[in-house]
């Protein structure tokens, strides 16, 4: 999960516990990418997000495809509509988590999901998480 946090520059923030396998790679490599899936790679997400890359290949166990980024060394999920390519310019512990701010170097998405130069949530259908249950937006009736 991210949170925006500034437009100028552009700027999201992540929380990431030290246990984590992903905070020692963002600390060495300074870098991280968001990757925005649809709520079609539920079972995918789910995945990746309870089991750690020390012990398992998430891109083999889940069929998923690593891609190259254009500005940092992480990888882009194909599968995913959208991309935040980050370097992290700050870093604070915040209880058990350190919350890594990273500007945003590039940002990219899938043409299906867009109006114009608007992220279409309908059709994109992001994942939303809480507790290890996911949901999507809906349209209104």
């Amino acid at each position: 999960m991210y949170m925006p946090i500034s437009f100028d520059p552009p700027l999201v923030c992540i929380g990431v516990s030290p246990r984590r396998y992903s905070h020692r790679l963002i600390e060495e490599t300074g870098e991280f990418v968001v990757n925005v899936p649809s709520i079609d790679l539920e079972e995918e997400m789910h995945f990746c997000g309870t089991k750690s890359g020390r012990d398992y290949d998430k891109f083999k166990e889940t069929g998923l495809t690593a891609i190259p980024a254009s500005k940092v060394k992480p990888p882009l999920i194909k599968e995913c509509y959208g991309h935040l390519e980050c370097k992290v310019v700050q870093s604070y512990v915040c209880g058990d988590h350190t919350l890594f701010v990273g500007e945003i170097v590039t940002a990219s998405a899938d043409e299906d999901v867009l109006d114009g130069e608007r992220l279409n949530l309908l059709k994109a259908r992001p994942i939303v998480q809480k507790n290890h249950v996911y949901y999507t937006v809906t349209d209104k009736k």
